[in-house]
């Protein structure tokens, strides 16, 4: 079914609360004023965030009194243990595509301005998106296929003297300005989908592998990238070295085997980035969790290790307990979750359930400090992309043609980066087959629980934490975000 339009959840108080709002009567026939009841907020220990998945509720803030007593019952219980610490997270958010950035860069200044307001700052109807990937060069969700360094069929530019992002100057580079003067802290990940087309096997932009002899020129080419973005004001916290490189069949794309990634690291990259003082991150893999063998490779490598922060996963193959196999082999490397997509037009209840429990919950379980949903703005016919070979059916977070819809993928997003800021470090909680759980401790102190229902029928339950317990209940398919 066509995903339905949502209402900003910036705007939703405004329309519940405003008694003179367009369309509703203020007088009644004799021209006695209505006077609109007036919901008093209950007292609660605990603040609870809902989205259902007939969309009810979106990200709605329930007038519930959750408060902790020392009263038991035989509720199931989950129990938020402080005791039990993990990592840390980085952040929560989207691919900020090319296509994203020229859909959002139409809108008008006022709109534009103010819907950028509401993704990224972290102010009352805001959510708070912290963390961007970025492609380095296009991806098969830009508009047309572009390098930073093309040449004449025959040509080469072994020093990147020619090297630019110009490409970027119109639409990206501008959004990103807008973003950091919001949330000047926001994490940044670069991905490449295929180095420059001279430097590959087959010439093209689509498949084809980098050619050995230009491992030193395109470390050149990663160190012009981030050197060039800092002088925009736009700093790279990491890298991925390949986007899917076990995928060659985008456009653009470009296969690269394990072997390869460490070599090229451990012989270019890494003393590249030395050379140049660059602190940017190098982040291995960024492809399905079938694999872990791929980052574990590179690992094994103790040349390479050197140089590398950690692995990035996406989850169209394998299993999220895959992150785990990596972290539990290598403890001190990191692990992100980089990318998964929804399918247009979607089933906004099933893909609720599916993407909180298996990646915001799923993936930080399993040790991730970050989630990522894939494209964060399409147009309606799920524009643009490239052609032969890019995604047809990315539905985006937002969808803009012009009007602006918040899709699934928002809310997913939304009821972690908007109470799980970066800094914050995942707790204990008790594992449940039914109610899918995770939790944090956040920055200012506070606990936040993120739970999803994955049955189709009310779940009735406690959160106990330091002895004492709270009731309360999802519905089917729902996702709640209790903060205390």
């Amino acid at each position: 079914m066509k995903i339905l339009s949502a209402v900003p959840l910036a705007f939703a108080i405004i329309l519940v609360s405003c008694a003179c709002k367009k369309g509703t009567k203020t007088t009644t026939d004799n021209g006695t004023p209505i006077i609109p009841p007036i919901t008093t907020p209950v007292v609660s220990d605990v603040s609870f965030w809902l989205t259902t998945g007939d969309k009810s509720a979106l990200l709605q803030k329930q007038n519930v009194a959750l408060n902790f007593t020392a009263t038991n019952n035989s509720n199931t219980t989950i129990e938020v243990d402080e005791a039990q610490v993990f990592q840390s997270i980085d952040g929560f958010g989207y691919t900020l595509t090319g296509g994203s950035a020229t859909l959002l860069n139409s809108l008008g200044t006022t709109e534009k301005d103010a819907l950028l307001k509401e993704l990224f700052s972290t102010e009352d109807g805001a959510i708070g998106v912290s963390y961007l990937r970025i492609s380095i060069g296009a991806s098969d969700l830009s508009a047309n296929v572009f390098t930073y360094n093309e040449r004449p069929a025959g040509q080469t530019d072994i020093n990147q003297d020619n090297f630019s992002i110009a490409a970027e100057m119109t639409d990206l580079v501008p959004i990103l300005k807008k973003i950091l003067a919001i949330n000047p802290n926001i994490k940044i990940l670069g991905s490449p989908w295929t180095a420059p087309t001279w430097m590959k096997t087959n010439n093209a932009y689509k498949g084809g592998s980098l050619k050995p002899e230009y491992y030193q020129s395109y470390a050149t080419y990663f160190v012009k990238y981030i050197q060039a973005m800092k002088a925009q004001g736009i700093p790279i916290d990491a890298i991925t070295i390949q986007n899917e490189p076990l995928h060659p069949g985008n456009t653009p794309s470009m296969y690269m085997e394990a072997a390869d990634q460490a070599i090229f690291i451990k012989t270019a990259l890494g003393p590249a980035f030395q050379t140049a003082g660059i602190t940017t991150k190098i982040i291995v893999y960024d492809h399905n969790a079938d694999r872990p063998d791929y980052p574990m490779a590179i690992l094994a490598d103790p040349a390479a290790n050197a140089y590398v922060d950690g692995s990035a996963f996406h989850l169209y193959g394998g299993n999220i307990s895959a992150l785990t196999q990596v972290h539990n082999a290598y403890p001190t490397k990191n692990v992100y979750f980089t990318e998964q997509w929804v399918g247009g037009p979607g089933n906004f209840g099933e893909d609720l359930k599916w993407h909180v429990s298996t990646l915001i919950i799923g993936a930080t379980r399993n040790w991730s400090r970050n989630v990522l949903e894939w494209n964060l703005a399409a147009d309606a016919n799920y524009n643009p992309h490239t052609p032969d070979g890019g995604c047809t059916t990315c539905l985006g977070a937002l969808t803009i043609s012009p009007a602006v819809t918040r899709n699934v993928a928002y809310y997913i997003i939304a009821h972690a980066s908007k109470f799980v800021r970066p800094g914050s470090v995942r707790i204990g909680s008790t594992l449940n087959s039914t109610l899918a759980n995770v939790a944090f401790k956040t920055t200012d102190g506070k606990r936040a629980l993120i739970v999803t229902n994955t049955s189709t029928t009310a779940q009735t339950f406690n959160i106990k934490h330091n002895s004492r317990i709270v009731t309360t209940t999802l519905p089917g398919g729902a996702v709640g975000t209790y903060v205390w």
